[in-house]
């Protein structure tokens, strides 16, 4: 009777342990995945799950950048003098980086186009 209920604790936790996986619920299967996509049109953005993002926690993110135009780039600049170009006029087509986020406040944006094409996102601790 003991090996019996041991076993069905043994099951129980890992049935509980295996959906908190499924469900993204458990911490080491957690994702940190940005999308930032710039064109086909005059478009620019930056989503986390589908949706577009303005807060953040600090920490490591992979970002997929999907660059649909050749006239568009898709940068981004941020606290402490940071700068990045991800894509750059002609690139068409995906890069996927990884990118450590401080806190602080930071803009994505085309720079062929950024008075009209960018947004903000805040990171914070």
């Amino acid at each position: 009777m003991i090996r019996y209920s041991a076993l069905l604790a043994l099951v129980t936790a890992l049935a509980v342990i295996g959906a908190g996986s499924a469900f993204g619920h458990s911490a080491s299967t957690q994702s940190h995945t940005l999308v930032g996509t710039v064109g086909p049109g005059y478009t620019i953005n930056l989503t986390a799950k589908g949706q577009k993002v303005s807060r953040l926690k600090a920490g490591t993110y992979t970002l997929a950048i999907h660059d649909k135009a050749s006239i568009h780039g898709w940068s981004l600049d941020g606290p402490h003098g940071y700068a990045k170009d991800f894509t750059k006029v002609p690139f068409v087509g995906s890069k996927t980086f990884t990118v450590k986020f401080a806190a602080g406040k930071y803009k994505y944006y085309c720079p062929s186009h950024e008075p009209t094409m960018f947004g903000h996102f805040t990171v914070v601790s």
